[in-house]
């Protein structure tokens, strides 16, 4: 993606910690900056060279059933440093164990994305409208488990507001074309990122039809490499709107560490 390649060299090793709402124009006054700036400050704000996450899975039904998952995630920046490896295993419980997701990000190309369920031992390749489906049976999709790219959406910034007592861009991203709209099962998004770390607070999912379908809220952004600014949110919150249904992801560790390459691959994804 163009826009991005181009300023990724500005994103990359930046820090956005301490980063004041708005900046100062020739005038004096505070400048808002523009939505696009604000995304891709969002997209890059949780590329962290290397991370070994534990985190746990919680499917909440209407009637406040809850299912419980617990997970192990690997993540690695590519030397690019715009896109990232990622994979995620399941250790319970017992009927979805091994139960893997791999995907490796592509600045100027569809993602590559594979599924492993140990029932077929064989990992099975995902194609790009498959991110619309459910991610392990959760409120989250494969699309949502990762950043979108940033030129694939047309970005509007809407205005500033605060969420839990922090100051936010409020950002309207609409698809830029039939594809992501389709791939993804969005119309729209609405996404609240924090001025300070360009963490998103919130966001909001709306339909095809244009009706509020999903809303995410984060919390705990823990600071993993304070030289680059870089974070990671260690509790996720998914509500689906249309379902009564919900999900949460709580991150118990979450350790910046080398991470070999050969992690990245289906041979790992399929081993048990």
């Amino acid at each position: 993606m163009i826009s991005r390649l181009l300023t990724a060299a500005m994103f990359v090793g930046a820090s956005f910690v301490g980063a004041s709402f708005g900046v100062p124009s020739a005038s004096g006054q505070r400048a808002e900056p523009t939505a696009h700036d604000v995304m891709e400050k969002n997209f890059f704000a949780t590329k962290v060279a290397s991370l070994r996450v534990e985190t746990t899975m919680v499917l909440i039904s209407g009637r406040g059933q809850q299912r419980e998952r617990a997970n192990s995630g690997l993540v690695k920046l590519q030397p690019n440093g715009i896109d990232s490896n990622l994979v995620v295993k399941f250790s319970t419980p017992p009927d979805i164990k091994g139960t893997g997701v791999l995907q490796i990000e592509h600045s100027d190309s569809d993602d590559d994305m594979w599924i492993y369920l140990p029932a077929l031992r064989k990992s099975r390749r995902l194609v790009a409208n498959n991110k619309k489906d459910s991610f392990a049976g959760s409120d989250f999709s494969y699309g949502d488990i990762t950043l979108p790219k940033v030129d694939h959406y047309r970005h509007t910034l809407l205005r500033s507001e605060k969420i839990d007592d922090h100051d936010c861009y409020v950002v309207e991203s609409v698809p830029a074309s039939d594809a992501v709209k389709a791939n993804n099962g969005y119309g729209k998004k609405i996404t609240w990122v924090r001025a300070d770390n360009f963490v998103e607070s919130k966001v909001e999912y709306y339909d095809l039809a244009g009706r509020l379908l999903k809303t995410q809220r984060t919390g705990r952004h823990q600071l993993v490499e304070p030289a680059k600014g870089r974070w990671f949110v260690m509790h996720r919150e998914m509500t689906n709107h249309q379902s009564g249904h919900r999900t949460t992801i709580t991150a118990s560790k979450a350790e910046a560490t080398a991470i070999p390459d050969d992690s990245f691959t289906t041979r790992y994804l399929e081993k048990e």
